[in-house]
């Protein structure tokens, strides 16, 4: 199964993003033209693919914090 995770992006260089996922920032491919700072986008092995709006990368944030919060521990 291939997940790919919403993540805001902070700055741009080149083709280059530095996006924020869960509060942790990291370095991505940028494939996406148009993409500025501030928009969300989903990002896969490195790569972000698309741009979401807000709403549906908030709504996918949640789906995963619900799933972490349900899960067996040990």
């Amino acid at each position: 199964m291939c997940i790919s995770l919403p993540a805001r992006i902070v700055s741009i260089s080149g083709r280059t993003a530095e996006v924020e996922i869960d509060n942790i920032r990291r370095r991505v491919l940028l494939m996406v033209d148009g993409a500025v700072a501030g928009d969300f986008v989903l990002v896969y092995a490195g790569a972000a693919l698309t741009i979401v709006d807000e709403s549906a990368a908030r709504q996918t944030e949640d789906l995963f914090a619900i799933g972490r919060a349900g899960a067996p521990q040990g």
